[in-house]
C-alpha cells in the first residue's frame, strides 16, 4: 500500500440498525434460504460457524443455540464446555451464489454471534467482546473509533493436486492493468459479490507485487469493520477457490518482494464531528489526534503481537520492502508507523501502517483503541513527527531522534505484550493467558524446526 491517493471518507458509513426477528424470518422465507449460518472466531481470528435448517431458524434467533467451548482455541476447558451463540440480528445478511452446485442446494445467510455462557453473562474470552469493551469505553469518554481497513492479499496457482503454491498468476506490479494484470477479472468477481452482501467497496487494484492485490472497503465504525473484514476474507477465499485459485493473507508469502498489510485508517468522532480535525492546531490537528497518536507509538511494541500475530509477520517487517519498523509518525512519508494523510475536515485520520491481514480483526481494533484511548486520558504527547525518510537514518539519527524499532520477532513481540499492563487489561485475563500461550507454542515449533535455507546454507559445508 504505497503511493496512495488521500482515501474518500467525507461519508462515514453508519452502523447497520439490527432487524427484528420477525423481519429476518419473513425474509429467509421470501429469499428461499435453506440454511443458516451462526459465525464466530476463535482468539487466533479462525472464523467458526454452526449451519442450522430451516427447522432451526427461530431457535437461532432466540440464541438457544449450543456449541462445545471446548473444542475451540483458547476458549474454555473440557469440563467447562457448554457455550451460547447470541445473533448479532445487525449483521443479518444472504450469502450470494458462489457456485451453480449451491443454487440447487438453496441459498444461505450468517448472523455473526456473541458468545455467551450458559447464565446469561457474556463470554470474557470472546474476541468481539473484547473489542465491544473497548467500544463501550471510548462512548463513556463521549467518542467512537471509525476504521477504513486496506487488506491486501496474493493469488496463487494451484498444483495439480489441488494443494496450493507460491506461483503467482500474473507478473503485474502497482497499478498494471490487463492483460498484464491477470487478477482483473477475479477482483471484480470479488467486488460484485461483495457489493451484493452490501459493502461499499472505494476501490480494488493490483499491488506492488506479482500477484498481489488490494480492494478497499468503506470507513465505519470499529465492531462494523471487524465484522467486515472477516467477511471479506471469507468472500476473497471463496471466489478464488471457484477460479482454481488460492488467496493467501500470509504477511510474506514470497521472500525478496513486498509483503502484505492491512493498513487502518483511523479516527474517532464526538457528536457527530471528527475530534481529530482542529484548523488552529498544528498540522491541523487536534489534541485528541496528538493524544491518539502518541498512545499508538507508545503501545505500538505491546499490540505488534496481535497486530502481526504469526512467526511470518515478522518477515513483512523488516527494513526494504515499505512495511514499518520504526515507532514514529509523519504527515509527509510512508516509512513512519504512522501517517497523517493530508485531507482534513470529517476526512482527518491517522494511517496505522503496522498491522496485516492474518490478524484477529477483533483484538487488533481492540487494542488500537485501548492504545489511543490510554494516549487520551494520560494526555500523552507524540514526538516531533519525522518528515524524512526513515529507512535512510543512521542507527545514530535514529537514536537522536529517539526512534524505537519494533520487537524483531513473535517472541520479542510476546514479551512486549506481557510488559505493557495496558494493553493486558485490554485483552483480559483469560483471553491474554490463551493468546499468550497459543504463541509461544507457535514460536517453539518453528524454533525446533529444520527449515530448507539451513539445510542449503550448512549441509555441504559444515
Amino acid at each position: 500500500m504505497t503511493r496512495k491517493t488521500a482515501r474518500q471518507t467525507d461519508n462515514v458509513s453508519p452502523s447497520s440498525p439490527p432487524l427484528s426477528p420477525e423481519t429476518i424470518l419473513e425474509r429467509l422465507s421470501q429469499e428461499g434460504v435453506k440454511f443458516l449460518r451462526l459465525q464466530f472466531c476463535d482468539i487466533l481470528g479462525t472464523v467458526k460457524n454452526i449451519e442450522v435448517a430451516q427447522s432451526q431458524f427461530q431457535k437461532a434467533l432466540r440464541g438457544e443455540v449450543m456449541f462445545d467451548g471446548s473444542a475451540v482455541e483458547g476458549f474454555t476447558r473440557i469440563e467447562e464446555s457448554d457455550m451460547l451463540l447470541h445473533p448479532d440480528l445487525s449483521t443479518f445478511l444472504v450469502f450470494p451464489q458462489f457456485s451453480s452446485l449451491e443454487g440447487e442446494r438453496g441459498k444461505v445467510a450468517r448472523l455473526i454471534c456473541d458468545v455467551y455462557l450458559p447464565d446469561g453473562t457474556p463470554f470474557e474470552g470472546d474476541p468481539r467482546r473484547v473489542l465491544r469493551r473497548q467500544i463501550e469505553r471510548a462512548e463513556s469518554m463521549g467518542f467512537t473509533m471509525h476504521c477504513g481497513p486496506e487488506p491486501e492479499f496474493f493469488l496463487f496457482e494451484r498444483g495439480e493436486g489441488g494443494e496450493g503454491t507460491t506461483r503467482t498468476n500474473d507478473h503485474a506490479g502497482y497499478f498494471d492493468l490487463a492483460p498484464i494484470d491477470r487478477g482483473e477479472r477475479i477482483r471484480r468477481e470479488i467486488t460484485n459479490k461483495l457489493v451484493e452482501m452490501g459493502f461499499e467497496i472505494e476501490g480494488a487494484h493490483h499491488e506492488v507485487a506479482p500477484g498481489q492485490h488490494e480492494i478497499d472497503f468503506g470507513y465505519a465504525p470499529a465492531l462494523q469493520t471487524a465484522d467486515a473484514i472477516s467477511t471479506f476474507k471469507f468472500v476473497v477465499k471463496r471466489v478464488a477457490l471457484e477460479y482454481g485459485l488460492l488467496a493467501s493473507f500470509l504477511p510474506k508469502p514470497v521472500a525478496g518482494v513486498n509483503g502484505s498489510g492491512m493498513h487502518c485508517h483511523l479516527s474517532l468522532f464526538r457528536d457527530g464531528k471528527n475530534a481529530f480535525d482542529d484548523p488552529t492546531g498544528e498540522y491541523g490537528l487536534s489534541s485528541v489526534a496528538m493524544q491518539f497518536v502518541a498512545g499508538l507509538l507508545e503501545h505500538a511494541p505491546g499490540m505488534v503481537a496481535v497486530t502481526n500475530p504469526l512467526v511470518n509477520s515478522y518477515k513483512r517487517l523488516i527494513p526494504g520492502y515499505e512495511a514499518p519498523v520504526n515507532v514514529a509518525w509523519s504527515t509527509s512519508n510512508r516509512s513512519a508507523l504512522i501517517r497523517i494523510p493530508a485531507k482534513r475536515g470529517n476526512s482527518t485520520r491517522a494511517e496505522f501502517r503496522m498491522p496485516d491481514p492474518s490478524c484477529n480483526p477483533y483484538l487488533a481494533l481492540a487494542l488500537i483503541l485501548a492504545a489511543g484511548l490510554d494516549g487520551i486520558q494520560e494526555k500523552l504527547e507524540p514526538p516531533p513527527a519525522i518528515q524524512r525518510n526513515i529507512f535512510k537514518m543512521t542507527v545514530r539519527e535514529k537514536r537522536h531522534h529517539k526512534i524505537r524499532e519494533l520487537p524483531g520477532n513473535l517472541s520479542e513481540a510476546v514479551d512486549a505484550l506481557e510488559r505493557d499492563e495496558i494493553m493486558v487489561a485490554a485483552l483480559g485475563g483469560h483471553l491474554q493467558d490463551h493468546y499468550n500461550a497459543a504463541k509461544r507454542q507457535e514460536w517453539a515449533e518453528y524454533s525446533a524446526t529444520v527449515h530448507a535455507w539451513e539445510l542449503e546454507r550448512y549441509l555441504d559445508l559444515i
